[in-house]
């Protein structure tokens, strides 16, 4: 299972109760942080998380709602003693600043920190470990930008409870047959995995969609995911400005998640100018009934 936090959903500078973008996304145990707005922290803070548990971040793109709080983040990782490595993923140039500014406060940090810069305009894996796949999403913005599509593929069987009870197995056996190996009981008699077992769960996808103009080159890639989160900073009656800065109306988002086939989506990055959010609902929901809106601290399971 995938649980997605939001943290912050709002575009362009954090204001009181509208933070900038950054999700948390958990599989497997595993945290990713998903962009670093500024005052991310202060949202990992609040939502209880602890930061050792966090090993990955992914940066979308090089503007400062999206990654201004990632030097923060890095030093407070030092000041609470960290030592477990951080890999953090995004557009060439990152390391370069981020290195900058520890040199310039003497601030070099105890821990091992990898970059991992991006500069391919097609999609590419950049993590794959143990059932969980990343790659990229190659978005039309500004500046270099990129998407991530998560997958995690659960390659252990369930058991087969009803099946399991007909005979003598031992504990050790469920690990066997979990891992999809037939299995030889204490008697001597050998039996078939999939007599004990069902196949493992569909893989689970969620695919995030940063600052982007309108762009159906994405729509093969996050086809039939399960949660998508697509960028909608503004209504339809800016459709003009969308264009102009390269970004999406909620509209256009919900064509993009219905043209997909995605089974739930999630809109966000919005634009401060909107006093009521209920619009991008109304907007989009004629065209893809399952849709939701963005909020701090809210979360969608898949």
């Amino acid at each position: 299972m995938m649980k997605l936090t939001i943290l912050g959903c709002h575009s362009a500078t954090p204001r009181e109760n509208k933070h900038t973008t950054s999700q948390l996304l958990e599989i497997k145990g595993n945290l990713f942080l998903i962009d670093c707005g500024e005052g991310t922290q202060i949202q990992l803070r609040k939502a209880k998380i602890k930061f050792a548990r966090i090993q990955h971040i992914f940066i979308s793109h090089l503007h400062g709602d999206h990654f201004y709080g990632l030097i923060g983040l890095i030093s407070t990782f030092r000041l609470l003693g960290r030592i477990a490595p951080l890999h953090i993923y995004g557009p060439k140039g990152i390391q370069e600043i981020i290195q900058l500014q520890l040199k310039l406060a003497k601030s070099w940090t105890d821990y091992p920190l990898y970059f991992h810069e991006l500069i391919s305009t097609h999609s590419e894996c950049i993590f794959n470990e143990d059932d969980i796949q990343v790659e990229t999403i190659p978005l039309d913005h500004r500046v270099y930008t990129n998407g991530f599509l998560f997958t995690y593929k659960n390659s252990h069987r369930k058991i087969n409870t009803e099946a399991c009870s007909k005979y003598d197995i031992k504990p050790y056996h469920f690990n066997q047959l979990q891992q999809g190996k037939s299995i030889t009981l204490e008697n001597g008699e050998f039996i078939e995995n999939k007599k004990l077992t069902f196949p493992p769960e569909s893989a689970k996808r969620y695919a995030y969609c940063s600052d982007t103009a309108y762009s159906e080159s994405i729509i093969n890639k996050i086809k039939g995911a399960d949660l998508l989160y697509h960028e909608a900073t503004f209504l339809h009656q800016h459709e003009g400005l969308a264009k102009n800065t390269k970004h999406s109306t909620a509209q256009q988002a919900a064509e993009i998640a219905k043209n997909a086939e995605v089974k739930q989506l999630v809109l966000g990055h919005f634009s401060s100018r909107y006093p009521s959010k209920e619009e991008f609902i109304q907007e989009a929901a004629p065209i893809f009934k399952a849709v939701e809106l963005a909020e701090d601290f809210k979360t969608f399971s898949i």
